[in-house]
């Protein structure tokens, strides 16, 4: 069996655009992979545009030799972008193996070491005050979800660090207190704080005890996390922006975290991501999966979590089955909290290519703009 093609599939779903990769066989075993980059899926075709002619006439089942080509074949390491075409084309042939040899991903990995998938959700709104949060995570816990995701909230197009921490210790106070202590609570930073505003925010929330908090800092410098983790005994979250296990090794072999945020579709698929998370359980931290994605990613998230000894909680923002059904017509099933396993072969999925076809798009995301209150930008 050799690849025949390298496709990309740019699809809408809702408010946002999710690309897909199609890998063809000459035997016509087809995989499919997502990247995690769609708001740059521009430059992640492009990339794919140079791994097409490194991948046609090679074996599919050769998934570690090909990500070293992948990789490595450019001369210069790939970075974010072409980690995430990496990624993408890395699930499909994952998937192609599995199809091929009759197996389910998670039995390829090593097999299940658990039953279910636990997840997190997010809790909406964000932005609407302490009563609005509690009533939502009351509503959720009814739903049978153990684990809640808050957002640290901004002000309309505005997010001033000092008021956005007071608030959002506000809101976990408020919804600690709606869910009591059987709900686990996450507080998401989304890289927007400096050390000096997360220190002060991850102390105020040590006595509310948070299962972690998420990227409270940027990642371009993860010497900054050794600051805060001196300062504060809040269990720390990061990863999810990083595209390789060398970039994670500073955050891991310094134990500057707790939980490590790979993102399957940034940081070079299955085959990276399982390096990764032997490594974190060498360190006794554990994975708790980046997935605000689609339906592939899902898909691969559930059998990389199914086989992951390190696992910790996997993020999962919505109900599998509500996200381009006409596209994937078979979901994983989602049941009190955590995801069931995915028994038929390869990832597990089901796809109508023609429905594909017809929600195909050229528009792109572009994430949302925040400024402080003097105008200048800061991270969304």
């Amino acid at each position: 069996m050799k690849i025949s093609d390298v496709r990309a599939a740019p699809v809408r779903g809702g408010r946002r655009t999710y690309l897909f990769v199609l890998v063809d066989t000459d035997e016509g075993v087809l995989g499919i992979g997502e990247s995690g980059l769609a708001s740059r899926g521009a430059a992640v075709c492009g990339a794919l545009d140079h791994l097409r002619p490194l991948l046609i006439g090679q074996d599919p089942l050769r998934t570690e030799h090909l990500w070293q080509v992948m990789s490595r074949g450019g001369f210069f390491p790939a970075d974010r972008v072409g980690a995430s075409a990496i990624a993408a084309v890395d699930l499909a042939l994952w998937d192609i193996k599995g199809k091929a040899l009759g197996v389910p991903v998670h039995v390829l990995l090593g097999g299940r070491v658990r039953d279910r998938v636990p997840c997190y959700t997010h809790v909406r709104p964000e932005k609407d005050g302490p009563a609005e949060v509690a009533r939502a995570c009351m509503a959720l816990r009814e739903a049978g979800w153990r684990a809640l995701r808050l957002a640290l909230p901004a002000s309309g197009e505005t997010f001033e660090p000092r008021s956005a921490v007071r608030m959002g210790v506000e809101c976990f106070s408020a919804a600690r207190e709606a869910v009591g202590e059987d709900v686990d609570l996450i507080l998401d930073v989304h890289t927007r704080l400096d050390p000096p505003e997360a220190v002060l925010l991850c102390r105020e929330l040590e006595p509310l005890r948070p299962l972690f908090v998420e990227d409270p800092l940027r990642c371009e410098n993860l010497g900054a996390y050794r600051t805060l983790r001196e300062r504060t005994a809040v269990p720390l979250a990061a990863g999810e922006q990083l595209a390789s296990k060398w970039d994670f090794r500073p955050l891991i072999e310094d134990r500057l975290i707790d939980y490590a945020r790979i993102d399957l579709c940034i940081a070079g698929g299955l085959t990276e991501a399982t390096k990764i998370a032997g490594w974190c359980e060498t360190h006794y931290l554990r994975v708790a999966v980046h997935n605000p994605l689609g339906p592939v990613a899902t898909a691969a998230a559930v059998h990389f979590n199914l086989a992951c000894t390190a696992f910790g909680v996997q993020e999962q923002p919505y109900h599998p089955a509500d996200l381009l059904p006409e596209v994937f017509p078979m979901a994983p099933e989602l049941r009190e909290g955590s995801l069931l396993p995915l028994e038929k072969p390869g990832l597990g999925l089901a796809i109508d290519l023609d429905a594909l076809a017809a929600a195909r798009t050229t528009t792109w995301n572009e994430p949302p703009r925040l400024s402080r209150n003097d105008g200048s930008f800061t991270n969304w």
